[in-house]
């Protein structure tokens, strides 16, 4: 987990093992761009849009990828999607299949905070079930696999229940919006404009090799 103090008391999360997947992504690229460059020379290099796809979707799945706390709400820093849930608009945070943001119209989940495989729970320690918020625990203080303190899921929604719960408990929020409290989603058209036109050269390049 990466989590980074930003300005007006934000919390930014990022799966590490994401930066890993980025890094080898990355790596693989530039290893291959400069295997081509040197056998094949520039002219080869037209042939690179496959390993220029890989490098951009290192970026654009693992890297770009985050959970937003902050003051107004939670960003979620989806691949094609940013979005933004105000905290009156919250009404549970579960997390299944990864850290899923419930409103009264609809559920939003977090590419950057995956729950964990069907071993996930199985590595659990004491640690990972104490201390968390309130609203983690079920009956008999159960507490599900994608809440552990070890899982990406488990580590956003700590940062999510613990803001949420201060507001509540502080009078801060008025629980009593959330029907009509919007949530705002952006689509990121450059990103998916981008992949499409590396997908036609990849292609393109792949056709005329």
């Amino acid at each position: 987990m990466s989590t980074a103090p930003h300005a007006e008391n934000t919390a930014i999360f990022k799966a590490r093992t994401n930066k890993w997947f980025a890094g080898l992504s990355w790596l693989v690229a530039g290893v291959g761009l400069a295997g081509i460059a040197m056998t094949g020379g520039a002219g080869a290099l037209i042939g690179s849009g496959p390993l220029l796809l890989i490098a951009y979707l290192g970026w654009l799945l693992f890297w770009r990828p985050a959970v937003v706390v902050h003051e107004t709400g939670v960003s979620l820093e989806n691949p094609f999607r940013s979005i933004l849930v105000p905290w009156e608009a919250l009404v549970h945070v579960d997390t299944r299949y990864a850290l899923t943001l419930v409103t009264p119209g609809k559920s939003y989940g977090a590419w950057a905070a995956p729950a964990p495989g069907i071993w996930g729970g199985r590595n659990a320690r004491p640690e990972d079930l104490q201390g968390l918020a309130r609203s983690t625990y079920g009956p008999g203080a159960s507490v599900r696999p994608g809440d552990l303190k070890s899982t990406d899921s488990g580590q956003a929604a700590q940062l999510v229940r613990v803001r949420w719960q201060e507001l509540v408990e502080s009078g801060a929020l008025d629980a009593g919006n959330a029907e009509t409290t919007p949530v705002t989603v952006r689509y990121r058209w450059v990103e998916l404009a981008a992949t499409l036109l590396l997908l036609a050269f990849s292609y393109w390049g792949v056709a005329l090799a």
